[in-house]
């Protein structure tokens, strides 16, 4: 509950991937309107730290847009595709699975 949004983020990257990072920008805010969820999404860029796998991440890899598109839903895929883009922060709805 003390955490500010920029420390929560360091902490959460750096217990999923291993790596250290600064924040660069918010690309997008997403709700999931079944479950009544939002997340902040943020483009952030690596500073120290190494990629290591744990008990929820088993592998690491880079994958096009395309990829990105075969590999989850799009309710996740279009988070990863909205930060690859500079502007205004994308305001996005969901049901889990697919925009709404």
């Amino acid at each position: 509950m003390g955490e500010t949004i920029s420390d929560g983020l360091r902490r959460e990257v750096l217990e999923e991937t291993g790596l250290i990072i600064e924040p660069i920008a918010l690309t997008g805010v997403y709700k999931n309107m079944v479950r009544g969820i939002v997340a902040l999404v943020f483009r952030c860029k690596a500073v120290g730290g190494k990629l290591t796998t744990n008990d929820e991440v088993t592998a690491f890899h880079w994958a096009t847009p395309a990829e990105v598109k075969q590999m989850v839903s799009e309710a996740f895929a279009v988070r990863i595709l909205d930060g690859l883009h500079d502007g205004a922060p994308a305001i996005r709805e969901h049901d889990g699975v697919h925009l709404v």
